[in-house]
């Protein structure tokens, strides 16, 4: 379900489930965590293949969990554990978003730093309407993204939005034809200073700490970069 492709600084990983909507199974969510896992690439750019970029749990696979709830908890903490796995990655993930993004599928995309949609990119969490809702670290990362307000209404309706009510909201932070185009971008800049400013701005520890660890990386960056700064002040 998961293809690889490395282009310079820039490892592709294509959601390749076209025939599911890219729906997830438990193979392919431990095979996704993998590919985030093994990048030495500073930048991770995921996609779907196809008309959706992740429909997200296959609800075959959830239907045969059906009376055994061990296995369905480990069913959620497994696709928790791959959300995490993406927001904590040294890399910069970015979400490029053309379809739809469905559940867990966008659970994943919210996991991601930098999610960006196409003009036709629509947004969802219908679980809600046949009794289930996202267990995929949804719940905790929506009100940060989206705002607590916008975060309940969307999920308690169901309903889906478009690209210009995500980019309202807060859920994408551009829509652009292509997406990868965010990739690249992020890519062309100092690629050791990604992973820093990544630690920094998801730092949620008190204040104090947070400036002191800023401060610290902010001396390391200008010692790395000294004849960096000099060329630009020459």
């Amino acid at each position: 379900m998961i293809d690889v492709d490395t282009n310079g600084s820039i490892r592709t990983i294509t959601l390749d489930r076209p025939e599911a909507r890219n729906a997830f199974t438990v193979d392919g969510l431990a095979a996704l965590e993998a590919a985030i896992d093994d990048a030495d690439e500073p930048v991770i750019y995921l996609r779907g293949r196809g008309p959706a970029f992740c429909a997200g749990a296959d609800l075959n696979a959830v239907g045969a969990l059906e009376g055994d709830r061990d296995r369905t908890a480990d069913f959620a903490r497994l696709g928790q554990r791959v959300a995490r796995t993406i927001e904590d990655s040294p890399a910069i993930v970015v979400a490029g978003i053309d379809g739809a993004a469905r559940g867990g599928g966008l659970e994943l995309a919210v996991a991601c730093d930098v999610r960006v949609g196409t003009p036709d990119s629509t947004y969802g969490e219908p679980g809600v309407s046949f009794g289930l809702f996202g267990a995929w670290g949804g719940t905790v990362r929506l009100p940060r993204v989206m705002g607590e307000g916008d975060a309940l209404e969307f999920a308690l309706t169901g309903r889906s939005i478009d690209a210009e009510e995500a980019l309202r909201t807060g859920l994408i932070s551009r829509i652009e034809d292509d997406p990868r185009s965010v990739a690249e971008e992020i890519a062309a800049n100092a690629t050791d200073t990604l992973p820093v400013l990544k630690r920094r701005l998801r730092d949620d520890s008190e204040r104090a700490t947070q400036e002191r660890r800023e401060a610290a990386a902010f001396a390391d960056l200008v010692a790395a970069h000294a004849d960096d700064i000099d060329a630009v002040l020459d």
